[in-house]
């Protein structure tokens, strides 16, 4: 089949060259360079710079719903759309140009999590199991029939920055799953339960705190993994040889729920866990200010967190 693909962000890439391996990717829709780094080169999606390296066709518009860039989509030909994190709201007459099906790949299981971070709040939420779906393209955000899902478990130990990759290398699969019923016309579009309905709000930096640590520890798992790589939580370190705070980002912990202590939320317990309203935090991916990821051992190494310490 001959497909039209709009994408921007790495989430879109194990489907994009799967279509490309088993399709014909006519064309790619693509978001604008953007300044990177701290030169601010220009910099291409990852989307766009491994469709050029095809030499895949690429149109980069501002906005693909103007009348020239339908006219030069539409000129393509495709018999369908696949559109994967790309970043723009797509008019009724953009979806309509990509042929006989315009389909959306959306990392969670809807109506669950509708929005920009659904792959966050499930975790976020303690969601035992997520997924993708594939959709039609509405105009209301994620409202489309579903087509297809496919169900993953949420591993306590996983970031959100792990479990985002591996429902992107399951993304292939379900899309070309969708376009062979589509080829071979049994496709069985399902309404979203309006009443399920949830919403995955952007984030924001000033997500990435902890603003009680009187909850219990697997709710402060759930919000530590949700939101690694970004923003990331950043706690202070109250050392209590030390007046000044040091602020230290937690990448990756343990709950430990059964544990009982009678310390304040946020406390250095004798075992270096961390107290919490229920249970405790073991640390064991940390990130001082101005260094790398490193395991928390190696973080004692060069630091001396003692019990009493408190982070908050």
């Amino acid at each position: 089949m001959r497909i039209l693909f709009s994408g921007s962000g790495a989430f879109g890439l194990p489907t994009l060259k799967a279509l490309h391996e088993q399709h014909q990717v006519v064309a790619v829709l693509t978001q604008p360079d953007q300044p990177a780094g701290r030169k601010r080169v220009l910099t291409p999606t990852p989307v766009g710079q491994w469709a050029e390296a095809q030499s895949l066709p690429v149109y980069k518009f501002p906005n693909a719903n103007e009348p020239d860039a339908i006219a030069q989509i539409t000129s393509h030909q495709p018999d369908a759309g696949v559109v994967i994190a790309y970043g723009q709201k797509l008019s009724e007459q953009l979806i309509a140009a990509m042929g006989k099906l315009a389909v959306n790949l959306h990392a969670s299981l809807l109506p669950d999590y509708r929005g920009a971070a659904p792959i966050n709040w499930a975790m976020i939420d303690g969601h035992k199991q997520t997924g993708n779906s594939v959709i039609a393209l509405a105009q209301k955000m994620d409202a489309g029939d579903v087509f297809a899902t496919n169900v993953t478990d949420i591993d306590p130990l996983e970031t959100m920055g792990e479990l985002h990759d591996r429902l992107s290398e399951m993304g292939p699969e379900l899309i070309l799953k969708v376009l062979e019923q589509l080829q071979s016309g049994t496709l069985d579009p399902q309404p979203q339960d309006y009443d399920k309905v949830t919403i995955a709000r952007k984030l924001k930096k000033a997500d990435g705190v902890i603003e009680d640590w009187s909850q219990s520890a697997t709710q402060l798992r759930q919000r530590i993994h949700g939101l690694n790589p970004w923003p990331s939580i950043t706690v202070q370190w109250h050392a209590q040889a030390d007046d000044q705070p040091t602020p230290l980002k937690i990448l990756r912990v343990k709950d430990l729920p059964n544990v009982t202590h009678d310390k304040q939320p946020g406390t250095v317990l004798k075992d270096m866990t961390i107290a919490t309203g229920s249970g405790a935090l073991e640390l064991l991916e940390v990130q001082p200010a101005g260094k790398r990821p490193m395991s928390f051992s190696d973080f004692q190494r060069g630091n001396n967190m003692q019990p009493g310490d408190r982070l908050e």
